[in-house]
């Protein structure tokens, strides 16, 4: 079709014209704008600011200039699109909350992690950091190609020589037409490390470069919990890495505790996140937060979420990962443009690409530098030459008529080219010295070296592997740090307990069902006899029924005095001081409000070669594998059954072939094997255990341990230590033996115990008092006898529990067998590490 202009015409259909329209416009999105090239890491506009910032020489050491004339140049010179784009791409290079490594040295307002934008480009200033430096290093020396920029004037570099390994180390992310790209951060350390073993090794697999790169380092810190993620990520290109807030727990002004947020997830606006806390407690989906502010300043970061006096902290603090930003996850892609072609990479391809082009720049700067020398070795000879011959050239310089006539003659004469006759020419006269003479050999000596040096580098692949690997180790050594990330956990969903610390705790159970946990350093020791410490606010109608030890990390099976079992972890109970009340045992637990706790026995693996031992008030036990109760429903299940006008007492865990000692309030034990009660199922009565006199009852249960003594304790404070073997060994279900001679000063039995030399013992009473002394200290004495002394009563009160205190070499395996190697003790008390010195009286 031929116009009235006389120009030509082409017919198109509609569709060809847009589909070949778009995939131009996505190649140009995608290959000048949105992705990072993987040999330095960086987009367009990225290498741009940087090659315009070294070209108006804002280097480390000299002044800054203003952002405005950084925008201008790059704008004016390479890249065609809005100032905008072009500062806000500068900003991310400054912050150090967005880099791990920054590239640009900025002064002025750069934005902050609250979100804040940076001030306007006239009012900041810029220079390059010593690492953007590196990256530049050698872009004189033809390392890289250029390619002439968008109006033909100047030319720009396809890609820096970056000696740097940018991609890795920095990261990065963009979102092209139909692909996107999210890079994280990593640790220069672990980066060069891997890149050194890959160099040394080039069929190094993926898995053992993953030795070196434990995984991404962000820059703001924080956690990255569980490795799979991080695996699938190196290894498919893609992977989910799930980041966590880092917090501190602090005590409160009020006894109540404090959360302490130092450091939140790559790429989390602090504001926000507050927002986001704040809202919350607003809400009451968190209603335990009771204040929350931002007490940051340039020493760090530091948000306080105050917590309400029964909170437990690491309850709210799971509520809060789970509902807020402290909680994030970084989608990995490992995407990168590798020859103008995007590509999905895993670690092992984006390290050997660095390698690759950091060979390249080592080849094309060493032929340079030859190319240099040589040309100088050139120059140097003619020099030479004219030195020998000097009279002679100075009578043809004299005798001609002008430069090119002069050098004409040079060339003819001493058989020279043109660059070493223009030499000749411009050589100064002080150069005909001695001295300078001398110098002139020994340059041309110098320069020879260098070129026998640069021709053995070319012709040589290990040794320009070695320069490429010097290069990377000083780089480590100059610019390499600590990592900021912690990885922890094993598996991508971290469990909760696994970001509470593993300590032991001391667990009281009231009367009417109130609970709390203590650190176990809380009690000091003290001698026998001795007043105590006050360990509980109690009502007049309420008394402290149970006292034992417990890891956080530890399961307690609850059981309830009518045989029923329920579960809950030890974290999960609000920690107290000694005189807090506690917290309302059924608060915790899918329990009637008129239920008693029974018996609560600590545990961490429900094992199949371990028992557990029930005791009733009436004298029936029976004997379960711990296997059948590892899976308690949330309203519990039926342990035992039991009978009516009797009650479970104690529970306790058994290896199968112990024995065991049961004792009466009326002064009565019988000690029988454990073998005599076979194993029954979970929904059983068992067989009797001891025969009871008129108006008699079972207090206590104890599994024998090797080189103990069995303790018995009376409500009027009295106790003694008596050897085991002093109780014959007899069938279950028979009377017994005296167990102690009681009196109305001694009061009846409330308690047996069985302990070993150096233990420690805690006894409670009615009132609250805790008393913690030695084993050693209360007398070792005959089985039909009254005992001493054990704890000052105040009129009216009485002990109600003992529990004792394992040292730390039976907790790292000294244990026998029979006793509870799964963190409970013999007796059903909890194995604990106790340090030798007394714990601190903080009254």
């Amino acid at each position: 079709m031929e116009p009235e202009n006389g120009q030509r015409i082409l017919s198109r259909l509609l569709e060809d014209e847009m589909r070949e329209s778009f995939i131009d416009y996505s190649m140009s999105v995608i290959v000048q704008r949105a992705l990072p090239d993987v040999r330095d890491g960086l987009k367009p506009v990225h290498r741009r600011i940087l090659f315009a910032m070294n070209g108006l020489g804002l280097t480390p050491g000299r002044g800054y200039k203003k952002s405005a004339t950084v925008v201008g140049e790059v704008l004016g010179k390479f890249h065609p699109h809005g100032d905008a784009a072009v500062y806000d791409s500068m900003v991310r290079m400054v912050q150090t909350f967005s880099l791990r490594y920054p590239l640009v040295d900025g002064q002025g307002n750069f934005g902050s992690i609250d979100g804040d934008s940076a001030a306007a480009y006239r009012y900041t200033e810029a220079r390059l950091t010593a690492i953007a430096v590196d990256m530049l290093e050698d872009i004189d020396k033809e390392t890289v190609s250029f390619v002439p920029n968008f109006d033909g004037r100047i030319d720009e570099p396809t890609v820096l020589p970056s000696k740097f390994p940018n991609l890795l180390l920095n990261g990065s992310s963009g979102i092209a037409v139909g692909m996107a790209t999210n890079i994280p951060p990593h640790n220069l350390r672990e980066v060069v490390a891997a890149l050194t073993a890959l160099i040394d090794d080039p069929e190094l697999p993926q898995e053992a470069l993953e030795g070196f790169v434990r995984g991404p380092d962000f820059p703001t810190g924080g956690f990255i919990c569980g490795k799979d993620g991080i695996q699938d990520a190196y290894r498919t290109g893609r992977g989910r890495i799930v980041m966590r807030a880092k917090v501190e727990e602090e005590e409160g002004p009020n006894g109540g505790e404090r959360l302490v947020v130092r450091e939140i997830p790559f790429m989390v606006n602090k504001a926000r996140l507050l927002e986001q806390i704040a809202q919350l407690a607003r809400d009451k989906k968190v209603p335990e937060i009771s204040g929350l502010r931002d007490e940051s300043d340039r020493e760090g970061m530091r948000i306080v979420i105050e917590l309400k006096r029964d909170a437990i902290s690491q309850v709210v603090l799971n509520q809060l990962y789970k509902h807020t930003q402290m909680q994030s996850t970084f989608g990995t892609i490992l995407l990168a443009l590798s020859d103008g072609v995007p590509r999905v990479m895993t670690l092992r391809e984006m390290l050997l690409h660095f390698i690759d082009h950091r060979h390249v720049v080592v080849v094309r700067r060493s032929e340079f530098d030859l190319r240099e020398a040589r040309e100088r070795e050139h120059i140097l000879e003619g020099l030479a030459i004219a030195v020998a011959n000097i009279d002679e050239v100075i009578r043809i310089i004299r005798g001609s008529k002008d430069a090119p006539t002069a050098s004409a003659s040079l060339q003819e004469a001493f058989e020279l080219s043109e660059k070493q006759a223009e030499a000749i020419l411009n050589m100064r006269l002080a150069r005909l010295t001695g001295l300078e003479t001398e110098k002139l050999e020994e340059e041309l000596a110098q320069v020879r070296a260098r070129i026998a040096e640069l021709v053995t580098l070319l012709g040589d692949r290990p040794l320009r592997m070695s320069v490429i690997k010097a290069e990377l180790a000083a780089l480590a050594e100059e610019y390499g740090d600590d990592r900021r990330t912690e990885i922890v956990g094993e598996h991508s969903d971290l469990e909760m307990e696994d970001l509470i610390a593993d300590e032991e705790m001391v667990l009281t159970v009231s009367h009417q069902g109130y609970v709390k946990r203590i650190p176990v350093g809380t009690y000091r020791s003290q001698r026998r006899g001795g007043r105590g410490l006050q360990g509980m606010e109690t009502k007049e109608e309420d008394w402290v029924e149970h006292l034992f030890v417990a890891s956080t990390h530890d399961v307690l099976m609850i059981f309830t005095r009518d045989g029923q079992c329920h579960w809950l972890k030890v974290w999960r109970i609000p920690l107290g001081s000694r005189q807090a009340r506690g917290k309302p045992i059924v608060n915790l637990l899918n329990i009637a409000s008129d239920s008693r706790i029974a018996a609560v026995v600590p545990v961490r693996e429900f094992r199949e070669d371990r028992y557990l031992l029930f005791c009733t008030r009436r004298g029936v036990v029976k004997k379960t594998s711990l296997s059948a109760y590892g899976n308690v429903r949330s309203v519990g299940l039926n342990a035992i059954n039991v009978r009516e006008g009797d009650e479970l007492i104690d529970v306790q865990i058994t290896g199968g072939e112990d024995e065991v000692i049961l004792a009466t309030r009326k002064g009565m034990a019988i000690r029988f094997p454990e073998a005599d009660c076979r194993p029954l199922g979970r929904a059983t009565e068992g067989v009797k255990g001891i025969s009871l006199r008129k108006d008699d009852e079972v207090v206590g249960m104890v599994v024998v341990r090797e080189s103990s003594s069995l303790l018995v304790v009376t409500e009027g404070g009295m106790g003694k230590r008596t050897e085991v073997d002093a109780y014959r060994l007899q069938k279950r279900g028979g009377m017994g033996v005296i167990n102690m001679k009681l009196s109305g000063r001694t009061g009846r039995v409330v308690s047996i115990r069985s302990v070993v030399p150096g233990e420690e013992l805690v006894l409670m009473t009615r009132n609250g008092v805790v008393n913690r002394q030695n084993a050693d200290d209360i007398r070792l004495i005959g089985r039909a006898t009254q005992g001493v002394i054990l704890v000052a009563l105040d009129e009216g009160d009485a002990i109600v529990d003992v529990a004792r205190v394992v040292q730390e070499e039976e907790v790292e395996g000294e244990v026998v067998d029979g006793d509870a190697a799964d963190g409970t003790d013999a007796d059903g008390g909890a194995t604990v590490a106790v340090d030798g010195d007394t714990a601190p009286d903080d009254e």
